[in-house]
Order: structure tokens, then C-alpha cells, then sequence
């Protein structure tokens, strides 16, 4: 078999991507229809009407506990004036669901019945006409339509189901999934291995079987097939024989090794080879045999977009289900989310409600990165005609956690720190539990989204030359008139993150201008570049003299991943990080990390809860066991002038 290299020439939108799949498919002719057994049935769809066999009830039943009675036989009876009835001739006791004895039309209750002896009662209400009796027929009558065709069947239609004498019901048949993920690098999971650099665990199949099990779908999933086209062809070729979807992982860039289109030719045809979305561009849809083939991306958020917004809705279609839709509200965008004009982006969401607004702050872009979707509760979609979104603007989210449990989510927004995994960890484990969404922007950036009312709190460690002093300085200027709460959650060892053994022999700041040396620096406005750039000038040395300085991440332990890595041979971070993987750190200096957090949320539960947890001693021992923390002033609240708390 020849191989071409893929090259995208046109993209098209989601919605024309999904019309020329069905355009292409015999749904018809695909999906086959099956019999199983009612009791069975939660979640199937109905392949054809069903009309029922029995009427429910079956006969008159007694709706209540009491007596049965003829109704006409009781119109005298009246308050004060009690009429006497007589066992078998004139009443009969029943209890619910009995059966109506012959003659009887109207149940009494027993509450209301008065017995003067074995043989007698008596009553002071007339009783009417089918009083507390369910008829035949009441709920379910034998013939009339039960459910229609096309409907998915909840727990309380199995009930009616048998109790209409439906034993059986002929439904669709479940929509079969095949996955095979493809590369020479990809790495079988199930062998639990241990990769090396350039090799990767394949996990995306794992992803696609939870959601399309969740849409009611069969899955299986075969091992990693080989960048190797004849074994790629031979795969696909078996899975064509008995499922209805064939989806190919990775292999559906521009790779030169990428081999699904080159298989789906082979097979079948290409009916779409790249979409207007971001992420998620590279996706493929084919037919073969007369079933859909899907070509998902590599990437794991651009798979999930393949599959959520592609086999989704045709796997629903397929298999004549509504495919739903997620709970939908309108955020406010933290900060501002710049978009690439001709494609939709999917924009991952941390969301919270801050006051009587929900406020949202724009997680990680990347395509590559799951955990911005694990901690994601929303996705907003910017449309294809719009260069982004401004801070402050109102978006539509579509929801991925319940709106409860957002309701009970603390915002955090602001500078990035270890303890803040702790604090996250013990939030949830609490009897009433919250979730901590911490979006990691900078201590500046925390700044602006208190300012604009957008966060419960920020975690802030900017320090002030001039005063020798803590964050107050710079609440002053960017935060006047805010009435705030400065509570401290630690003190923290800030230093150079080296590699394990530390070859370079870095000593200090001074090293920084060495031309053999590459340094990996924090985002703009962390505090951490505001320490970093206070001790080169204190050194006298110009940042543009540092290799590496204008390469930017978020977080200390991102920094600290790039020296594990090779990626850099340096960076500035906390002696925490260093620790966790177990790389070597030169100390530059002590700082405080302080929780900024406005006086109107101070008595709200959620805050009250944080502060809590940081004041108890055992929040505070396992700060301590991190390394490179001091938790003396740990909880209390700050004050200008404070510094590191020494006299």
C-alpha cells in the first residue's frame, strides 16, 4: 500500500462535519433490531411501538384500607345520625390492592369506621361512587399504546412494562465502538509500563470508552497498533466486521507517519479531514463498508473534542437517542481570552460563584494538557468570527460538574503555591465538602480579579524594596478604598530549582549572566518574577544577559518539571518543588504567602472553613512536611510593616 503525506486543505464546521457523516450513512440499514427481556431494558431505545397485553389494574382494587361497601347503601348516614352495616351482607373489610368483592363499588376507610361488635359497624359519612377505587384500566389499559418507537427507556417504564405483561421488548442494538490507538510511541497501559523520553501512555482510549459507555454505547478497545500501515490497514479491516464505529487514535495530523487517511482511502472514502476548532482541528470522518470512521487526534483535549463534538452526536443518531445537552449559564470572564479568527475554540473554565455572579477564569490552552479538562467546570465556546473575549465579558458555559456543586466552590485566583494542593485535598475531605478552584495567574493577576469582585481570595507574595514589606504596599496602589482581610498561609523558601547533584555549579544569582546556562522564568506579574528581577538588580545584572529569561510558566512546579527535564538548567521557585522531584535547590530568600481576601466574603462559610483549616495544627504540620515552609505566622492575620513577623 502507497502512502501520501496528509496535508489539510480545507477545515469545515462541526455542525457540516456531522450533516455529511449521516448524508453518508444507511442508518437503516446499519442499526439492527433485537428482542431482550424487559426487566432488562433501562437505557435501550424502542425499535417499535409497544401496546400493552394487560390493563393495570387487572380488576377493582381497593385503594385504601377499610370496608367495602355499595355507595347507595350509605346515603343516610349522617354526623350524630350513624348507620349500622352487617358483615357480608352489607360491607366487606378489605385492605389495599384487594380486589373489589361483587357488588361493591366504594371503599370507607378504616379511620372512619366505628365497630360495634364482630358483625357490625358503623358509619357517619355517606360514601360516593368509586370512592378510594382504582378502576380496571386506571393506570394501564390492555391494547393502548405503552411507548412509542424511538423512546429510551427510564426504570419506571420498566415497571409499566410488566405491568402491561410486556416481557419482552424488541429495541435497537446498542451502538458497537472499536478504538485503536496507533504509534510507535504509545505504550500499552494495560502492561503498566514505565516510559522512557518520547514515549508516551496511551490513555485516550480510556477517555472515549468512559464517555461513550456514559452514551449508552459497547466499547473495545484493542493494544496500540504500530506506526506500520499494512498493520494499521489489517486492524481497522477486523474491526470493520462487527462495529458500527471505527475510531483510529492519533495518527490524523500532518505527520509523515500519520497513516489514517491513507487507511480510510483504502477502506472507504474520506468524507471530512479537518475541522474549524480549536483544539481539536486535525479530526477525520470516513465511511467503510457501510460504518463511520472516525480519525481521532493524539492530543488528549483535541480527542475529546473529536469525540464529544463528532461521535457524540452521531453514535446518538446511529442509535436514536437524544444526545443531550449540558446545563448551560452565563459567566464572567476574569481575564481577557484572545481567539484565532476561522475556527470555534473550546475554552476550558474554572467557575465559581463570587456574590450574585458566576465569574470564570480561562484554564491552560493547550491541546495536550487532560487536567485542564479534569479541572475544568465548563467550557465556553468562542465562535468562529471573534478574535476572543474581553475581561469582564458575559459568556455562555456549558457546565461539566452540577450547578450544587459549583454553589460550593471557593475561587481562588492568583499566585500559584504547593499548599494550595493541600488545602484542596482537605477542603474535600470534609463532612460538608468545597471545592478550591485555583486558577494560577500571578499575585498581579489575583489582584485584578479582586478588584473586579471575580474571586473569594488571592494568594499574593509580592514583595516591596522600598518598605521591606509584603504585599500591603501593592494593595495600597492597585486595591484603594477595598476593605481587605491579609491572612497568612505561609513563610516559604524561594531559591534556584537545579538539577539532582547540581553540575552547573550554580551558587547564586550572580550565575545567571553565564553564557552556559539556561534559565526557566515565571509569567509576568508572579511575584516570583518580581523576587527574581529585585535580586538581579541588586546583582547588576540585565535580564536580556539571561538565557532563557523571556520563557515563561505558571507554576513552581512547572518550573521545576523544566529542570527535571533538561529543559532548562534553572529556575526560581520554592524549595517544595524542588523536593517533590527531588531536584536540588540553591536558597535565595524567605518570602510570605498571604491569602488577600475581601472583608465582605469574611463571614461567608466558605472562608470561614479555609481559615479553619489553615489554623489547625494539622494543615499546618503537613505544610511544615513539605519542606522548605515555616508556618509561624501561618493563619494569623497580617499587618503593614509586618514583614516576615520579626521584631
Amino acid at each position: 500500500m502507497s502512502f501520501q503525506r496528509s496535508i489539510y486543505l480545507t477545515t469545515i464546521p462541526i455542525p457540516e462535519a456531522v450533516a455529511k457523516a449521516r448524508q453518508a450513512l444507511d442508518r437503516d440499514a446499519l442499526v439492527l433490531r433485537e428482542t431482550i427481556p424487559s426487566h432488562e431494558a433501562v437505557g435501550r431505545v424502542t425499535a417499535a411501538p409497544v401496546y400493552s397485553r394487560y390493563s393495570s389494574p387487572t380488576h377493582h382494587s381497593a385503594a385504601m384500607d377499610g370496608v367495602a361497601v355499595n355507595a347507595e347503601t350509605t346515603f343516610t348516614a349522617r354526623e350524630g345520625r350513624p348507620l349500622e352495616l352487617k358483615l357480608d351482607t352489607e360491607y366487606r373489610p378489605v385492605n389495599t390492592g384487594h380486589a373489589m368483592p361483587e357488588g361493591t363499588n366504594a371503599v370507607i376507610m378504616i379511620e372512619q369506621v366505628v365497630q360495634v361488635d364482630e358483625q357490625t359497624i358503623t358509619i357517619e359519612a355517606p360514601a360516593f361512587p368509586w370512592q378510594h377505587v382504582r378502576r380496571i384500566g386506571e393506570d394501564i389499559v390492555a391494547t393502548e399504546l405503552l411507548l412509542p418507537q424511538n423512546h429510551q427507556i427510564t426504570p419506571y417504564d420498566v415497571g409499566a412494562l410488566l405491568s402491561a405483561g410486556m416481557w419482552e421488548i424488541e429495541v435497537w442494538e446498542k451502538i458497537r465502538i472499536a478504538i485503536i490507538p496507533t504509534g510507535d510511541e504509545v505504550l500499552d497501559f494495560t502492561t503498566r509500563p514505565e516510559p522512557r523520553p518520547g514515549q508516551v501512555v496511551e490513555s485516550n482510549s480510556q477517555v472515549f470508552k468512559a464517555l461513550a459507555e456514559s452514551w449508552g454505547c459497547v466499547v473495545q478497545r484493542v493494544p496500540p497498533v504500530r506506526d506500520e500501515l499494512d498493520a494499521l490497514a489489517s486492524a481497522v479491516d477486523e474491526a470493520l466486521d462487527d462495529a458500527h464505529i471505527v475510531v483510529i487514535g492519533a495518527g490524523s495530523s500532518a505527520g509523515s507517519k500519520d497513516f489514517t487517511r491513507t487507511v480510510m482511502e483504502h477502506a472507504g472514502s474520506v468524507l471530512v479531514h479537518g475541522i474549524a476548532a480549536m483544539p481539536g482541528k486535525p479530526s477525520l470522518l470516513g465511511e467503510a463498508r457501510g460504518r463511520l470512521l472516525v480519525g481521532a487526534p493524539g492530543y488528549p483535549v483535541s480527542a475529546v473534542i473529536c469525540f464529544e463534538e463528532l461521535v457524540r452526536p452521531l453514535a446518538s443518531w446511529l442509535g436514536r437517542r437524544d444526545p443531550g445537552s449540558r446545563t448551560r449559564i452565563k459567566v464572567e470572564l476574569t481575564r481577557k481570552a484572545p481567539s484565532k479568527l476561522g475556527v470555534q475554540e473550546f475554552m476550558r473554565l474554572a467557575i465559581g460563584r463570587v456574590g450574585e455572579k458566576w465569574v470564570a477564569t480561562p484554564l491552560a490552552r493547550g491541546a495536550g494538557m487532560i487536567t485542564t479538562l479534569t479541572k475544568a467546570q465548563g467550557i465556553a465556546r468562542i465562535p468562529m468570527h471573534s478574535e476572543g473575549v474581553e475581561a469582564g465579558a458575559m459568556v455562555e458555559a456549558e457546565l461539566l460538574a452540577p450547578e450544587a456543586e459549583l454553589e460550593r466552590t471557593i475561587v481562588s485566583v492568583g499566585s500559584h503555591d504547593n499548599t494550595l494542593d493541600l488545602l484542596t485535598n482537605e477542603l474535600m475531605g470534609l463532612a460538608e465538602p468545597y471545592r478550591l478552584a485555583s486558577t494560577h495567574v500571578g499575585s498581579m493577576g489575583g489582584l485584578t480579579a479582586l478588584r473586579n469582585g471575580a474571586a473569594h481570595f488571592a494568594g499574593c507574595h509580592l514583595f516591596d524594596p522600598e518598605t521591606d514589606d509584603y504585599n500591603f504596599p501593592f494593595l495600597a496602589k492597585y486595591l484603594p478604598g477595598l476593605d481587605l482581610l491579609v491572612i497568612n498561609l505561609a513563610i516559604r523558601h524561594q531559591g534556584l530549582i537545579v538539577a539532582k547533584g547540581n553540575p552547573k555549579n550554580i551558587r547564586g544569582v550572580e550565575d545567571l549572566a553565564r553564557p552556559d546556562l539556561t534559565f526557566i522564568n515565571r509569567q509576568r506579574g508572579a511575584g516570583t518574577r518580581i523576587l527574581l528581577d529585585h535580586h538581579l538588580k541588586q546583582a547588576g545584572i540585565a535580564s536580556d544577559t539571561v538565557n532563557g529569561y523571556e520563557k515563561e510558566e505558571y507554576t513552581h512546579m512547572a518550573v521545576a518539571v523544566n529542570v527535571l527535564s533538561g529543559a532548562a538548567d534553572c529556575g526560581l521557585g520554592i524549595f517544595a518543588a524542588a523536593r517533590a522531584l527531588n531536584l536540588d535547590f540553591v536558597p535565595l530568600a524567605r518570602e510570605r504567602y498571604d491569602l488577600i481576601i475581601p472583608a465582605q466574603w469574611a463571614d461567608d462559610s466558605k472562608i470561614t472553613t479555609v481559615l479553619d483549616l489553615i489554623r489547625s495544627e494539622g494543615l499546618q504540620a503537613r505544610i511544615r512536611a513539605l519542606g522548605g515552609y515555616d508556618t509561624d505566622l501561618t493563619g494569623k492575620e497580617m499587618s503593614p510593616r509586618m514583614g516576615l513577623g520579626r521584631a
